[in-house]
């Protein structure tokens, strides 16, 4: 990516210093003297090459994630000068940017909610959680920015920078916001919580969450806007209406687009109604192989001997979110950071024939969820990928005794 390698380096190696002097605690007052031209002039492009050094140097994204706001907040006022093309309405960036207006207007509702109990939160805490609980209830229909930008913003900036790496700490922030809201709504529903403990968990999670929305509005946005095509971005809208848009009225969708973008970048190519698959145990045209897919009762998505998605199923009802962009992906970019070394220690037991199935369980939004991994090999034994299967048995697991006549009553 031309932009970013043709930066000033010198600079970038200064801000790398600056923050690398930040994070271990070094005196703020002459780190920011010893750097102040570097500081001065920092982009949002710089921004991303430090962050993408310090993972190359092995730093994990937990350790970034405890100082990124503090470099932030000292880097804030060059970073909003920085001049760029804003987006046009009818975009994907641009209704990403609109839900994060409407999102801030929304917290800083809540905000004057809490205000107006000022020096009696304590002595009215029920009727003070009666009123946020709705609130914050609310704010569990932002979880679509944060999948939208998971599934198919950062895979379309994978293929595009270099320095991608800084994305995977952006992920693990949307984990850190998801639990801190789980956490929260648990507070407000709860007998004993008190207000010193409730304040606290609001004040957390209203920094995490305007720091996200400044971390996109000053860092991947504006780099984003400069390096996507508009035949990227028209790709990502489209693929957006798969997803509810949080806080603001559903866009009218696009009738169409103007070049198959995905099936240019990837290499799939789709094949033409007339295909037949044929085998010894029958043939299907294509039609009839999307159906069948399509109408199991799972989730199927396959990874080749490359570690990259390649397939994915839609059935009626999704447990996981997938998008188009997840096409010719690295399966390991599809997962947070604190859970990718899972993935992998699944991946590398199949390759190596140690293992031929994984799985795993788990209760979601009240559905009992069974998900399986299994290693596709061909007849010469060798590692073809591996196929994720994910079901609901949660009335499955409700079954007891026989049922051999039909009753569909």
């Amino acid at each position: 990516m031309s932009e970013f390698s043709n930066n000033n380096k010198k600079r970038v190696e200064d801000l790398l210093a600056f923050s690398l002097g930040i994070m271990s605690g070094e005196d703020g007052r002459m780190l920011l003297e010893k750097y102040k031209e570097a500081i001065e002039h920092v982009t949002p492009q710089d921004m991303l090459n430090l962050e993408d050094k310090q993972m190359q140097m092995g730093i994990k994204p937990e350790a970034i994630k405890k100082d990124v706001d503090k470099v932030i907040n000292i880097f804030f006022k060059k970073l909003k000068e920085y001049s760029w093309g804003k987006p046009e309405e009818g975009t994907f960036l641009y209704y990403l940017m609109l839900e994060n207006s409407a999102y801030e207007f929304k917290l800083n509702k809540v905000k004057k909610v809490i205000k107006s109990y000022k020096g009696r939160e304590a002595l009215d805490f029920k009727l003070l959680k009666n009123d946020l609980l709705g609130h914050f209830e609310e704010f569990s229909k932002f979880e679509s920015h944060y999948v939208k930008k998971e599934n198919i913003l950062f895979p379309f900036l994978e293929k595009k920078w270099d320095n991608y790496r800084p994305i995977t700490v952006m992920w693990s922030l949307h984990d850190d916001i998801r639990k801190k809201l789980k956490q929260l709504l648990q507070t407000l529903k709860s007998d004993t919580s008190s207000w010193a403990d409730l304040n606290k968990q609001i004040g957390k999670y209203y920094f995490l969450v305007f720091g996200m929305i400044q971390k996109e509005n000053l860092i991947i946005y504006p780099v984003a806007s400069e390096t996507v095509s508009d035949d990227e971005w028209e790709e990502m809208h489209i693929q957006s209406f798969e997803y509810p848009f949080p806080f603001i009225e559903t866009p009218v969708k696009p009738k169409s687009i103007k070049e198959p973008v995905l099936e240019k970048q990837t290499g799939i190519s789709q094949i033409d109604s007339d295909f037949m698959f044929k085998s010894e145990t029958g043939e299907l045209n294509l039609e009839q192989i999307l159906l069948l897919f399509n109408n199991l009762p799972v989730d199927i998505t396959y990874v080749d001997e490359n570690d990259k998605v390649r397939f994915f199923s839609r059935p009626k009802e999704r447990f996981f979110p997938r998008s188009p962009a997840i096409i010719g992906r690295a399966v390991q970019n599809c997962h947070p950071p604190e859970s990718v070394h899972i993935v992998e220690k699944i991946v590398a037991a199949f390759k190596n024939g140690e293992k031929d199935n994984a799985e795993f369980w788990l209760e979601l939004k009240g559905k009992f969820i069974l998900i399986q991994y299994f290693a596709l090999r061909n007849d010469k034994n060798e590692y073809k990928g591996v196929v994720e299967v994910s079901q609901d048995i949660t009335d499955i697991r409700a079954l007891e005794g026989e049922q051999r006549l039909l009753d569909w009553a």
